[in-house]
């Protein structure tokens, strides 16, 4: 059995946006895993690009990803990252909650964590992360 892979709103921006690592993703994206936090994360950068709302939120849902409500466990999780991450370096990588969620579900999941997001690799957690673009 495949290990399971969540997407970064980095990851699915960069298939939305036709840009560098977008290749990477289209065929993770069907049956991927994304929070809902991510997900508002990709509707505000389209609506901030000028897309309309509604086409922009049905084309994001027709991907073909299982959206994840963010759960409780997953909220204690996210906050045990900001902890962990900026208690144990200097300067501290302080990641967004956006990024939080993702890593955290990922962790839930026991999954693989896809971003564009280069410092993710230099992160000291017991996940898998790949790191596109």
């Amino acid at each position: 059995m495949a290990k399971a892979v969540v997407l970064d709103a980095s990851a699915v921006l960069a298939v939305l946006f036709d840009e560098p690592g977008a290749g990477e993703i289209i065929d993770l994206l069907h049956g991927g895993l994304l929070s809902t936090v991510n997900l508002a994360e990709i509707q505000s950068q389209l609506l901030l690009a000028g897309r309309p709302p509604g086409v922009a939120w049905n084309r994001v849902l027709s991907m073909g990803f299982e959206v994840v409500f963010f759960s409780e466990e997953q909220a204690r999780l996210a906050a045990e990252l900001a902890e962990k991450l900026v208690g144990n370096s200097q300067p501290p990588k302080a990641l967004s909650l956006g990024d939080r969620a993702c890593l955290a579900l990922a962790i839930e999941r026991n999954a693989t964590a896809y971003t564009t997001n280069r410092t993710w690799k230099n992160l000291s957690l017991d996940l898998e992360v790949v790191v596109i673009g």
